[in-house]
């Protein structure tokens, strides 16, 4: 992560500096007039956090017990600090360290200074069961030994954050504990090292750094180590059994943790795991890779694969029900591999994880574009954590948009003007309708366009959604808590057939979307109410929900909280709209899907499940956006739950030359979840080609779900034929027997049909 203000105009700077400060867990407690600040951010393997921050006179807090627990470091590279915790406040100059824990303290820079902060999780297992956390915070003076010498290790990191490698990372994150073990340990006060338990824990920690110097020689026993610190073996285990483990726990601990270090190192590419066990002590194959997948979920192989090492995922292997993949994976894990067969794996490739904020310079409102340039560049095979805003978020300010700095910059509007001023694909003079620039002709904020490197036309690119998470509410009034907005509204398909007078009315109705841990996830009804004549910051009025991201004043509407009492709304987070660009000339309106994605609202759509889609333009540039916490078959009302949300994904290319015959073929976007293929159909399936120069309106003329169907239809037969090499009468009858066809949506002019494919349909 990259931050410096000048990128923005001086009005703005304070908002995104206090954004980019919250996104690397800082709070901006106080700041002058002018703001100036650059932020520098990056996360080692092994979750430690170095923070390079450059600015003028500011306050900033840091609080440890937040998320997971962690102690940090900070250290002033230029200029001087304050910090304050409770009641204990300390002064520190250039080379000191101040250091803590979880208790919130506040950094005061009272003039321009360098500062780096350093995270270490608590959880991190040099440190959790070594060294007894301070309870306030502390000062390492710059004049003391153990000062200059991590000083000087934390200097270089934050001279090189810019060019350092993950090699010469890896080795800070490998030094960097045993330098805050040991300097807890020399620096603790008196009263909590003196008399025989600071005896204890002085003596257990050279034991640490004696396994530490041994751990490749796999006759290590505790018999050695106490005999080398003239102990009785008994004493030593006793020493561990304090900290809740044994002694030969902890060594395997260790072991497992260097090996898992160097399976993840490019360094060690070439070696087998074979070499790799046997270099740290392990002396049995089979015994390794048990321990391994029990210690971190996977076996050494998955994991030298994995592309993500800290949340593995599975490749795809087509055709296979996932009953007999896990089947044929269990067998696997009893086999041992004979050594140096390791030999035969490809070695790991180089990938990178990025953050996408949603940011008005980050994000396109309702359209697509060819010409966009893009927000992020990325490699096949890279991560990617990309936040989205729901275009609804103004139905209820107060919850969606109050006290976040991200959706406050995108929806920032006032007399003077928008901080996004299209919003849609139509006229910027809004010389149709007169409704805005861009008049609505597209309504969903779009994160991206996403750059993949290599993509070309006829490629497919694969988009992985390995977890979507409901963006929590800023406003301190509902903190921690996550809503999201249905309006029942005048593109719906209930629109002309209401029962109840007024026939022609709006409704929006407010969800809350809970997302506590180990709770089943559901949404509640809030309130509903009618839409009412809304005047926009411009000054023009809008009679119906026809322009998007318009205020809404709640002092001209009615909440009516006595709705859907006793219901809850099972949680389904999915994207509603992901996109590559299409190969057309104009502005695209985000509204109708078609053979590119876009807007294709199938709620299947969510965590673990993935979603192909055919390269049109050079580097694809891909779009998300259309965040949804639930939404059921059809979208009938016109929406979903709208709620903003993050999602952590992957980008994988697949060439058209050299991919498989069923990714070459694949001309529409098309959805696989670990159990079900999902083929999507639409009324025209490529409508910018079919309906020719007027086709952005005429798609919205007479829709019908007849050629939608007879869209998904002829897909799902091609895929079965391609995939299964069927004939065409057994694909035939195979669609009419065992798959389900279903309503994906009929809001989006182009109406869309799916076809639901079980893998656990075949049988080999």
């Amino acid at each position: 992560m990259r931050f410096t203000t000048n990128a923005y105009p001086r009005e703005q700077r304070r908002d995104e500096w206090r954004f980019a400060l919250q996104r690397a867990q800082f709070e901006l407690v106080a700041t002058g007039e002018d703001v100036y600040g650059e932020l520098v951010s990056l996360t080692t393997t092994q979750e430690i956090r170095f923070c390079r921050i450059i600015g003028m006179a500011q306050s900033l807090a840091i609080d440890g017990a937040l998320g997971q627990p962690f102690f940090w470091l900070a250290i002033p590279l230029e200029g001087r600090m304050t910090a304050r915790c409770e009641e204990t406040v300390l002064e520190a100059g250039e080379g000191d360290i101040v250091f803590g824990g979880t208790r919130r303290t506040v950094f005061e820079m009272p003039s321009d200074h360098r500062l780096l902060i350093v995270r270490v999780p608590q959880a991190h297992p040099l440190l959790k069961s070594r060294t007894p956390m301070p309870e306030t915070i502390g000062v390492i003076g710059a004049d003391m030994t153990a000062a200059r010498m991590i000083a000087g290790l934390l200097r270089s990191v934050a001279d090189t954050m810019l060019d350092i490698t993950e090699d010469q990372l890896r080795l800070v994150e490998v030094a960097l504990p045993e330098f805050i073990a040991a300097t807890l340990r020399d620096t603790a006060p008196a009263k909590s090292l003196g008399g025989a338990a600071g005896g204890r824990a002085a003596l257990l920690e050279r034991v640490f750094q004696s396994i530490e110097m041994r751990l490749s020689d796999p006759d290590l026993n505790i018999h050695q180590i106490a005999s080398e610190h003239g102990i009785s073996s008994r004493y030593l285990q006793k020493l561990f059994e304090t900290h809740g483990e044994s002694f030969s726990q902890y060594v395997k601990l260790r072991r497992l943790e260097r090996c898992r270090l160097d399976l993840g190192s490019p360094l060690y590419a070439q070696r087998t795991i074979s070499e790799i066990l046997f270099q740290w002590g392990f002396n049995d194959s089979a015994t390794f890779s048990r321990a391994f997948r029990d210690r971190y979920g996977v076996s050494p192989r998955e994991y030298r694969k994995a592309p993500d090492r800290e949340a593995p995922v599975e490749l795809p292997r087509r055709g296979r029900p996932a009953h007999a993949r896990e089947a044929r994976s269990s067998e696997a894990e009893n086999l041992t591999t004979p050594p140096g067969a390791e030999d035969l794996s490809p070695p790991p490739v180089e990938v990178r994880h990025h953050y996408l904020p949603a940011r008005p310079d980050t994000i396109h409102w309702g359209f697509f574009s060819r010409n966009l340039r893009p927000a992020l560049e990325v490699r096949s095979g890279d991560f990617v954590t990309i936040e989205t805003l729901t275009h609804h978020a103004n139905d209820d300010a107060e919850r969606m948009i109050e006290g976040d700095a991200g959706a406050e910059s995108v929806f920032r509007w006032t007399a003077e003007g928008k901080a996004v001023e299209r919003r849609g694909a139509g006229p910027i003079d809004a010389s149709a309708l007169g409704r805005g620039p861009g008049e609505g002709f597209g309504v969903h904020i779009c994160t991206g366009p996403i750059h993949i490197e290599d993509a070309q036309p006829g490629d497919v690119i694969e988009v992985r959604f390995l977890d979507i998470r409901p963006r929590p509410s800023a406003n301190p009034r509902f903190v921690g808590r996550s809503f999201g907005s249905n309006a029942a509204a005048y593109w719906g398909f209930h629109y002309s057939e209401y029962l109840t007078e007024p026939r022609h009315r709006e409704v929006v109705t407010i969800y809350e979307v809970e997302t506590e841990p180990g709770r089943r996830t559901v949404a509640h009804a809030v309130y509903n109410y009618r839409w009412t004549p809304q005047t926009d910051p411009s000054g023009i009025v809008h009679e119906r929900y026809d322009y998007p991201g318009v205020p809404v004043d709640p002092e001209t509407i009615e909440k009516n909280f006595d709705v859907l009492r006793d219901v809850e709304i099972p949680v389904r987070p999915h994207f509603g709209l992901v996109a590559v660009a299409p190969a057309h000339s104009e502005l695209v309106d985000s509204v109708p899907p078609g053979n590119f994605g876009g807007n294709i609202d199938n709620w299947r759509l969510g965590p673990g499940a993935k979603v192909f889609l055919p390269v049109q333009v050079p580097g694809a540039l891909l779009s998300i956006g259309d965040p949804h916490a639930s939404q059921g078959d059809s979208e009938l009302c016109g929406t979903a739950i709208e709620c903003s949300m993050t999602a952590h994904i992957q980008v994988i290319l697949h060439r058209a030359k050299t991919s498989s015959p069923f990714i070459r073929e694949l001309d529409y976007p098309m959805i696989e979840t670990p159990d079900e293929w999902v083929i999507l159909g639409f009324a025209h399936g490529d409508y910018l080609k079919e309906l020719g120069g007027t086709a952005q309106s005429d798609v919205y003329k007479n829709p019908s779900l007849d050629p939608a169907m007879r869209d998904c239809f002829r897909k799902a037969r091609r895929f079965l034929m391609t995939l299964r090499n069927l004939t065409e009468d057994e694909a035939i009858s195979l669609l009419s027997v065992g798959v389900d066809f279903g309503v994906s949506q009929v809001a989006n002019g182009n109406w869309g049909v799916h076809a639901v494919i079980r893998k656990a349909l075949f049988t080999s």
